[in-house]
């Protein structure tokens, strides 16, 4: 699994908006500088964050972007649905051979593919844990936590001197 430019500029973006927001609103063309990526590119970027409620466009003359709602309500996987999309990262592509049927016939997944509303393969449910344990985990790191780990360390290289 491979996430797109795209989500890793959206990151950064936030980051950075998430850095500024006490400050202002922060234009494309300061944000684009500080990312070192096109404008028109970004913009494309931040429209889909735009979309899904995590950023606010501010209009006029020194509008910009700004934060839709607080850094610690906004998480990893918050932003890279708003990206990537919000699609099953794994499915059984061979359920027609007889080594599906084979390892689709035993009861026990015939009740996992009521639950998980999957085709009963073994291999899809290994690989759905394995896509849930992931989402938790980016369900759990925020673009606050992430900053506030960057202001720890800022500290204590500040403490070492």
């Amino acid at each position: 699994m491979q996430f797109s430019k795209s989500t890793d500029y959206a990151l950064h973006a936030l980051v950075h908006l998430g850095h500024s927001e006490r400050c202002h609103n922060v234009g494309i063309k300061e944000l684009s500088s500080a990312l070192s990526v096109s404008e028109s590119y970004l913009s494309k970027t931040l429209s889909k964050l735009r979309q899904d409620g995590i950023l606010r466009a501010v209009p006029g003359v020194n509008g910009g972007y700004e934060l839709a709602r607080p850094a610690d309500q906004i998480t990893f996987l918050d932003v890279i649905q708003a990206i990537e999309g919000r699609q099953q990262l794994f499915r059984c592509s061979n359920s027609s051979s007889q080594q599906h049927r084979l390892l689709a016939e035993d009861e026990a997944t015939l009740q996992d593919q009521k639950n998980l509303g999957t085709n009963g393969c073994l291999i899809e449910k290994v690989m759905y844990g394995a896509e849930q344990h992931l989402y938790q985990y980016l369900r759990e790191q925020t673009i606050q936590s992430l900053l506030d780990e960057a202001f720890k360390r800022c500290n204590h290289e500040a403490n070492k001197k």
